[in-house]
């Protein structure tokens, strides 16, 4: 078994980009080695409680609808080419990611920290649901098959909220800037969204070697 870490934030396009192409090299080896654990790294740690207007964070940060559009662009055109769906439209608020992270961690428990990371995704980029809302991550936790009583009861809590907040800090110490990140064997690092051919050559090479496993 190879660890494969990732460090990615569900508001992030190429997070989302980044998941569909190694979706697609493991699709093609199921008998990969890597055991993937997906690790918290907010990629707005300043965002107020109920988050920021879409539109309004979008033009902050690429300062016109032209910048928006040519920041899009490339986006939308590999999701185009992984037969992924970005509904642009729907997403009405940038929300913090925090108690997403909680669920996330609370799943890597459960064995569910893949489906949960996937529903994130989902829920965000194409449905353009809130995902800091207690009530959607109940329901995401549920539909990939945690307790949905026991998520609310922990979300209105504190819990494990500094746990995720030092985990973070952690990443940042070694080095983590930007997502998505991809720590391989604990001794890689492979920053950014990924080919799907790098995945397969990555995974046919370990194959290969005499140290593999």
């Amino acid at each position: 078994m190879t660890t494969l870490d990732i460090f990615a934030d569900p508001t992030c396009p190429w997070c989302l980009i980044g998941k569909a192409e190694l979706d697609q090299a493991l699709e093609t080896r199921p008998d990969h080695p890597f055991g993937i654990t997906w690790h918290p790294f907010r990629l707005n740690p300043d965002l107020p409680a109920d988050g920021v207007d879409h539109v309004d964070y979008m033009k902050a940060k690429f300062r016109d609808e032209a910048g928006i559009l040519d920041a899009n662009a490339p986006v939308l055109k590999a999701a185009e080419r992984l037969g992924l769906w970005i509904n642009m439209a729907a997403i009405k608020r940038v929300p913090p990611t925090l108690d997403a992270f909680r669920l996330l961690h609370w799943a890597g428990i459960e064995g569910a920290q893949t489906r949960v990371m996937s529903a994130l995704l989902r829920v965000h980029w194409r449905e353009g649901r809130d995902i800091a809302d207690h009530a959607e991550l109940a329901r995401i936790g549920q539909g990939a098959g945690m307790d949905a009583d026991m998520i609310r009861r922990l979300l209105a809590s504190d819990a494990d909220r500094d746990e995720v907040l030092t985990r973070e800090d952690h990443a940042r110490e070694r080095g983590i800037r930007a997502v998505p990140t991809f720590v391989l064997g604990n001794a890689h690092v492979v920053s950014g969204a990924q080919p799907a051919d790098l995945w397969r050559q990555v995974i046919d090479e370990l194959a290969a070697s005499p140290d593999a496993g």
